[in-house]
């Protein structure tokens, strides 16, 4: 069996350990073998690495070299340019994102954590609403976060919020059906960031009105992922 020229294999072989790079970023992070910082240089790492094997693979696809290698070029190349296009593309998501972790469908008087509070107690992010300033650039985000009205009263509501609410897979840390407030944690995928949630329930006519806060403990920016999630909670909630 004739073996592959080794010189133009290498952008295949940098490609993968790129994309490898990639994933153990936030997989690392969320398993607490590296700091965050880490996490996050890895991922610039991986970019660079995957656009470098990526342009490795073109130039050897041009080449003399190319003979009996160019399955392999073809995959390095589109390798690489994937493992370089999902870090740029979540850098240009956040460039283009209000640079905020809290979002909120009520503005003016937002839900605010009880129970939560001590989970966060060491977060770099308070729980405190941070005021106008943040609402205005969440206006101008996300106009469509706004509160939802149902025609099911206060306690019925609670039950569908709530059966909504774990079926996201979320740690519920409160429900209180008195007070109609559901406080809950989410763990996100890639990096395993804690976001905390809480839900507010209240009679609006003969129906009742649902609003809702994400926020997270760290980072300055969430890249649209609080707003995201009271997006999908809502349309989970309005499921039948």
């Amino acid at each position: 069996m004739k073996s592959l020229p080794l010189l133009p294999c290498l952008p295949l072989v940098i490609s993968l350990l790129a994309l490898l790079s990639l994933a153990l970023s936030g997989f690392g992070v969320r398993q607490g073998w590296w700091p965050l910082r880490l996490g996050f240089l890895m991922l610039e790492w991986s970019a660079y690495a995957g656009l470098a094997a990526a342009v490795c693979a073109f130039a050897f696809m041009a080449s003399p070299l190319r003979r009996g290698a160019l399955p392999a070029l073809l995959v390095g190349l589109v390798v690489g340019l994937v493992t370089a296009f999902l870090p740029w593309q979540w850098k240009q998501q956040a460039q283009a994102l209000p640079k905020i972790h809290d979002i909120s469908t009520d503005l003016t008087h937002p839900p605010v954590f009880e129970k939560i509070l001590p989970l966060r107690a060491i977060a770099p992010n308070p729980a405190a609403y941070g005021g106008e300033a943040i609402a205005a650039e969440q206006r101008k985000g996300y106009p469509d976060i706004q509160p939802r009205e149902v025609a099911f009263p206060p306690a019925e509501t609670f039950a569908r919020a709530l059966a909504a609410a774990s079926g996201m897979g979320w740690q519920i840390v409160d429900a209180d059906a008195g007070k109609g407030i559901i406080e809950a944690t989410d763990t996100t995928l890639w990096f395993g960031f804690k976001d905390d949630i809480v839900i507010r329930i209240v009679p609006a006519g003969t129906g009742s009105r649902i609003d809702m806060r994400s926020v997270s403990r760290v980072g300055k920016s969430d890249v649209g992922t609080n707003a995201a999630r009271i997006r999908k909670y809502f349309a989970t909630l309005a499921k039948p």
